[in-house]
């Protein structure tokens, strides 16, 4: 294991600390060019980020293809250096999937092995190294999940298997079929009630580390004018006027606090800030200030 990884399980593969996130890299966001993701994969790289969170909706189905050529323009021998996770489930409305009627969830059998092989072909790889279903689908039969996640592990296409936005009790009942590495999830200041639900200590219980979309909390954190956004706004730039860093970093630092060992997957396309997202490994909050953020997030001490 790299000094910047961690293992997702005990017996799952191990990922790195900061985990690039691809959504917006494509056409639902800056519209890289091969050349311009090629570059960004290899800073990542240089940078002890190893690992890219996909899902093949991104782009509206495009932005997976969009990173198989920048990787292929890499060289083969690059796969071996990385992580590939993608996520399927979701059915888009959109040109690319004229089959798509309406948007909705599919977790079929033949849904998710489709998905794979064709997440596959579009990164221009031969195995993914997690792949996740992307929400929890009302009609999931756990029983047929578990038969595509087993089928399209002896086939060597997928190493392990995941979940993202799943309850505490979608994550047992799935994983009682089939052993689960993780559960993403959104979380960050302005999004907190998973500290409290169960989520997290369940993760816990079972050693899996959670995967954190919208770690810094976006537009709502960054754009937002109301009372609480500006009064944490307030307590994390005082905490980062402390350690002499910004306040991605900090809020970054608020995540791995946790002892679940969470893995930020920061989806910024600016180098710079992947880079700076870094430090905040070596950040070490004393739980005064982690308190302090979580109490100006909330507006109430805790009981």
């Amino acid at each position: 294991m790299l000094p910047d990884q961690i293992q997702l399980a005990p017996n799952g593969p191990s990922l790195s600390r900061i985990v690039a996130g691809t959504m917006t890299w494509g056409e639902w966001g800056a519209k890289l060019s091969t050349n311009e993701m090629a570059e960004l994969i290899g800073t990542c790289l240089d940078n002890g980020i190893t690992t890219f969170d996909h899902a093949d909706i991104y782009g509206h189905y495009s932005t997976e293809s969009d990173f198989g050529e920048a990787l292929a323009a890499l060289g083969s021998s690059v796969r071996g250096s990385l992580q590939l996770v993608s996520k399927c489930g979701i059915r888009l409305v959109t040109a690319r999937r004229p089959e798509n009627r309406v948007k909705s969830y599919d977790t079929s059998k033949e849904y998710i092995i489709k998905s794979a092989e064709r997440s596959l072909s579009n990164l221009r790889t031969d195995y993914l190294d997690v792949f996740l279903i992307h929400r929890p689908d009302t009609l999931m039969d756990p029983v047929e999940v578990a038969e595509a996640f087993q089928e399209l592990k002896d086939s060597g296409k997928v190493l392990h298997f995941g979940v993202s936005n799943f309850t505490p009790s979608q994550f047992e009942l799935l994983n009682d079929h089939f052993p689960l590495v993780t559960n993403q999830v959104e979380c960050n200041p302005l999004h907190s009630d998973l500290l409290f639900d169960g989520t997290f200590d369940q993760l816990l219980r079972r050693q899996l580390k959670p995967m954190i979309w919208s770690p810094l909390g976006g537009k709502r954190y960054f754009n937002g004018e109301s009372t609480i956004v500006l009064r944490l706004r307030d307590a994390v730039r005082m905490i980062a006027k402390k350690h002499d860093t910004t306040e991605n970093v900090i809020l970054l630092a608020w995540l791995l606090k946790h002892p679940s060992g969470m893995l930020p997957v920061v989806g910024t396309t600016k180098a710079e800030r992947l880079v700076e997202a870094r430090a905040a490994l070596g950040v070490d909050l004393d739980r005064q200030d982690w308190f302090v953020i979580l109490e100006a997030a909330r507006g109430a001490e805790v009981a």
